[in-house]
């Protein structure tokens, strides 16, 4: 667990279903996501249960809670990848800018990465320009990294 200025940055748990589903069901939160917005509880259950699992081993891919809600996640979720997505009533606000900025310095000194990526889409001007604030730099784009019900 790691704590911030107003952020609780935790492991994964049974009660989390609901404000995920709200996270991951709502469309803005999901524009420049890996997989189409959830159309069912049971959908976001299956993402719960693998973070579930995935904590026992890891512990690097955060929830984030502000005044007792889980309002998002952020960490390491694959290889040296980090990513991060924010429900919409929290964004601008700073939130992963602080969840983040504890979050790195985590995994440097528990992992052995050498270096972090991020995978932004450019149109996310938001996410993009918090990545570059994080320290990050381009290195390259790609088409068509996604497919999302068969687009």
């Amino acid at each position: 667990m790691i704590f911030t200025e107003r952020l609780i940055l935790r492991g994964p748990q049974a009660g989390d279903l609901d404000d995920m589903f709200a996270i991951y069901s709502d469309p803005r939160a999901m524009q420049y996501w890996s997989t189409a917005p959830h159309e069912s509880r049971a959908v976001t259950k299956r993402s719960l249960e693998w973070r579930l699992n995935d904590w026992h081993s890891r512990k690097t891919y955060f929830q984030i809670e502000l005044d007792g809600r889980l309002i998002g996640n952020a960490g390491n979720h694959v290889d040296n990848e980090v990513g991060f997505i924010l429900h919409p009533d929290h964004w601008r606000k700073g939130i992963i800018t602080e969840a983040m900025g504890a979050i790195i310095p985590f995994l440097w000194a528990n992992t052995d990465h050498t270096e972090l990526t991020a995978d932004a889409d450019p149109l996310n001007t938001a996410s993009v320009g918090l990545l570059t604030s994080l320290g990050f730099t381009e290195t390259h784009r790609a088409k068509g990294t996604f497919c999302i019900d068969g687009a």
